[in-house]
């Protein structure tokens, strides 16, 4: 080949120069490895499958890493260099004037130029068209957006930004040389749509690796000597070693349910629950694919059934990790150490990651952290490159929010990532009934590409809707019938398998029913009659302003702790650890106080294991009226001083049907009150687990429920429901990404939503309904005009300089003085308005400070007190932000 005119062309990286020959020679070596040592066994399958084998699957990993950056040699990219130009230039190659204009010089970039050069080279050598379009699209969506043919057209006709014939040999020879150095058998890849998301997303972390400075040091000489082999093997080499990727984590062999419990939970055999063992058995029977659900009562051990179950369709599917998801950023913290416990417990090392946006403030997470090789001893670590809302998802063991698994079904930038994230894994989604039409819609999408992916799925729910239970299994394999009948309670379900049932724990908890006009003092009356012997209650209420209103009358008589989401970060997680503390199990909260009111919003009803003698609900669904029945009688304890009890409230029951209190209805969807209300209306007790399945059931069932005179009003509300989840379903639907089939990636990001930062309230409102309340970050601004950490958290009161980054102790601080704003400034017609009043307040240090950047702040006086929107906001250290309008 004649390389004289080639190879004094360059390309930019990492802002200084490297020549694009070496960066492709360090970029199809790194691939070759990744796919060799690091890439799970189940995807290598995958791959191969479609490529004709294991060889030619690597030969072919590394080929398209190897040719993904030609498109560089190309007018339009030389130009934004005038140095580079003007090497050009004396090369022999033509850059036209025109591209000056930047506007076009963006729109014809070099990883669109490359899908052209690869496309243009493959049909030179008579590959089908279809399987050139389709290798041409993996390498043309390198940068985490796929090509669009009005894109790919505007390339081809403006010849003067991707280059004469002249450019055009250089790219063919580029490809020539990666070709000669690779082999790849192209005539033998017949692509699926899983397969080339796969390819797309092992080029970019071959491409960010080989482009990283730690790994790869840049060049810095006059010179560029040809191609050198020896150094380019070499190099590489070098570059794997200091990235130091652990070799892939390799599940043990599976042993009995009597073996493991014990080994990896301390769980006695003898102690060890059916649906434990249950759950191991399906697993085995699922030959390493498919979905598992298991529905079983609060306190049952679906996380250790889970996890055991998992480590079984590792082994079989040839899996490398766990990813385990979870509702909130509270229930992922809480999960993390035990997912960490039982990593500890298993016979080799992996990587392992937190991943929700406040991950670094995570003490026992930040422990883990460490760069470099280690050795395969037993214990997590989190390895300092796989760190970050990119990457993060790559550790072997991650414990995340379901933000991280639902961004996987939404067209934007990257989510290729997302996918290998998942694909390598077994996926455990716990508290899947939480989960609304609209994440509902994503998730079901979801499960359609890891079906496609074979991965091995469990979903874990205390029980769902037999028409929900169907949706998932269906989502997950759409060719397949599922029976429509229930299949009883405890139940583990599967793809390809008849639904296992297993009996009801021993215990069981009889609790006595009541129904509450919703009057504060008639409230006080029920606590004072039950608590008169002493006694823990809770209240729940479904608004954090009924809490704070009802904590605070409350507080004439009783001891009063108040818990919902309007607290600063770290004041609630002070608060969920002094719940813990005092209302824990026995062994933990020897502080359990004689007689006390807790007064919390559904905070209560996940992740804490707290445990009360009475309790006082509003009414709300059916499933989360049970859920929070969980934590009532949660613990055998000696001596309790009352029954088992349970009053609902927040609705009035003399109306025909019952009326829900306003805020209860902008939370919930009427009808589902209205056929809870139905259900509880007659009762005076309720079993638990007994009841758990069958109420469920009837309250999301087709029969109609109620007396009567209620059926006009159910009726509306149900059309209004289908009305609002039909706009909810095609609300999601506007950047859903497609389903798993199609020829190449050419459109499948059409008309994403760009980049998506699941740290904000708008990241998070892409895959929720609608945006969440606004976060922001309190400050304290002195009479001075400057601006302090609030004077009563940990480390407060400190000075925050005006200008220059911030030290990483104050750094700290400020993450954890978070707070979400009411619904009274967060709603469509107020939102803008608020961000525009709290944009006022610029800490410049902020805006150089990276974890702070672009965060809005609220400043509160001395007293901790503001004006924003036309309300004064309060924030007061035992009720949380208070917000009145002035």
């Amino acid at each position: 080949m004649a390389w004289a005119k080639s190879w004094p062309f360059r390309s930019l990286e990492v802002e200084k120069w490297l020549p694009l020959h070496q960066h492709l020679d360090d970029s199809g070596g790194i691939a070759e490895l990744l796919f060799e040592h690091w890439v799970p066994a189940s995807v290598v399958r995958l791959i191969a499958a479609d490529a004709g084998g294991y060889r030619n699957a690597k030969s072919l990993v590394g080929w398209l890493a190897a040719v993904h950056d030609v498109g560089k040699a190309s007018p339009a990219f030389a130009a934004q260099v005038r140095q580079l130009a003007r090497r050009m230039i004396d090369s022999g190659f033509q850059i036209s004037s025109a591209v000056a204009d930047e506007s076009t010089r963006r729109r014809v970039n070099h990883s669109l130029v490359s899908h052209k050069a690869v496309f243009d080279w493959l049909r030179s050598k008579h590959l089908r068209r279809s399987s050139a379009c389709a290798l041409a699209s993996v390498v043309g969506s390198h940068h985490g957006v796929t090509p669009d043919w009005p894109q790919l057209e505007e390339v081809d006709e403006k010849v003067d930004f991707s280059g004469d014939a002249e450019w055009e040999r250089v790219r063919h020879e580029l490809l020539e040389r990666a070709t000669e150095r690779h082999r790849p058998e192209l005539d033998a890849v017949r692509p699926s749509m899983p397969t080339l998301v796969l390819l797309s997303v092992l080029v970019i972390v071959a491409d960010w690796i080989a482009s990283n400075p730690d790994f790869f040091p840049l060049w810095n000489c006059s010179e560029v000597r040809g191609p050198d082999e020896e150094a380019s093997s070499r190099r590489v080499k070098e570059g794997w070693a200091r990235l130091g990727l652990p070799p892939r984590w390799t599940a043990p062999h599976p042993g009995s349910p009597a073996e493991t419990f014990p080994a990896r939970f301390g769980i006695p055999a003898d102690k060890v629950r059916e649906v434990q063992a249950g759950a191991v058995e399906v697993a085995r029977a699922m030959q390493g694919s498919g979905l598992m659900i298991i529905e079983a009562p609060m306190g049952m051990g679906k996380t250790e059934a889970a996890l055991a179950a998992a480590e079984v369709l590792a082994h079989d599917s040839g899996a490398h990790g766990v990813f385990m998801a979870l509702p909130t950023q509270a229930t992922t913290d809480a999960m993390f150490g035990r997912v960490r416990r039982w990593l500890d417990r298993l016979p080799t090392g992996a990587t392992l990651s937190l991943a929700h946006g406040k991950a670094h403030l995570n003490d026992e997470y930040k422990g883990l952290i460490r760069s470099g090789f280690f050795a395969t001893e037993a214990g997590a670590v989190a390895h300092d490159w796989l760190r970050g809302r990119k990457k993060s998802g790559l550790a072997e063991f991650v414990v995340g929010t379901i933000d991280q698994v639902l961004f996987a079904g939404l067209k934007s930038r990257h989510v290729m990532l997302r996918h290998l994230a998942l694909a390598g894994k077994v996926v455990v989604i716990d508290e899947v009934h939480a989960y609304d039409v609209y994440m509902s819609r994503y998730l079901e999408r979801v499960l359609q590409w890891l079906g496609a992916y074979r991965v091995p799925v469990i979903l874990l729910s205390a029980t769902l809707p037999d028409e929900r239970r169907i949706r998932l299994l269906q989502a997950y394999d759409p060719r397949r019938q599922v029976p429509e009948q229930h299949p009883g309670y405890p139940a583990i379900s599967a793809t390809d398998q008849t639904p296992r049932t297993f009996p009801l724990p021993d215990r069981r908890v009889s609790v006595a029913l009541d129904r509450l006009d919703d009057d504060l003092e008639t409230l006080a009356a029920y606590l004072r009659t039950h608590l008169r012997d002493g006694g823990c209650a809770v209240v729940v209420r479904n608004t954090v302003s009924r809490v704070q209103e009802t904590a605070a009358y409350l507080e004439r008589e009783f001891e009063v702790t108040v818990n919902h989401a309007r607290f600063l970060a770290c004041d609630r997680a002070a608060k969920d650890r002094d719940l813990l503390q005092r209302f824990g199990p026995p062994a933990d909260n020897a502080a359990r106080p004689e007689r006390h009111v807790v007064v919390a919003s559904q905070v209560v009803e996940q992740s804490l294991d707290i445990d009360f003698d009475l309790m006082v609900t509003d009414l709300a669904p059916i499933d989360l009226v049970l859920q929070r029945l969980g934590r009532l009688h949660r613990h055998a304890r000696p001596n309790r001083p009352v029954p088992a009890r349970c009053a609902i409230t927040g609705v009035d029951w003399s109306k025909s049907p019952p009326k829900p209190v306003t805020g209860s209805t902008r939370v919930y969807e009427k009808y589902y009150l209205l056929r809870a209300a139905a259900l509880l209306t007659d009762r005076t007790e309720l079993v638990i687990p007994d009841d758990i399945a069958p109420l469920v059931q009837a309250g999301y069932g087709p029969q109609q429920l109620g007396p009567s005179d209620w059926q006009s009003a159910i009726s509306d509300e149900r059309k209004k429901c289908q009305e609002r989840d039909e706009t909810r379903r095609a609300a999601a639907s506007t950047y859903l990404l497609p389903e798993p089939r199609g020829r190449d990636l050419v459109g499948w990001l059409y008309a994403n939503v760009g980049k998506v930062n699941e740290d904000t309230p708008q990241g998070m409102a892409q895959v929720r309904d609608g945006a969440e309340s606004l976060e922001v970050v309190v400050v304290q601004k002195g009479a001075s005009g400057g601006y302090r950490t609030p004077d009563w958290v940990d480390g407060g009161g400190q000075e925050i300089p005006e200008f220059g980054q911030l030290p990483g102790s104050l750094v700290k601080v400020l993450s954890v003085c978070t707070l979400r704003l009411p619904y009274a400034l967060c709603h469509e017609d107020a939102i803008d308005d608020v961000i525009s009043e709290l944009e006022k307040t610029r800490i410049d240090s902020f805006q150089q400070t990276p974890t702070l950047r672009g965060q809005l702040v609220l400043a509160l006086d001395d007293d901790r007190r503001a004006e924003l929107h036309g309300f004064r906001l309060t924030y007061d250290l035992a009720r949380g932000l208070i917000h009145e309008r002035i």
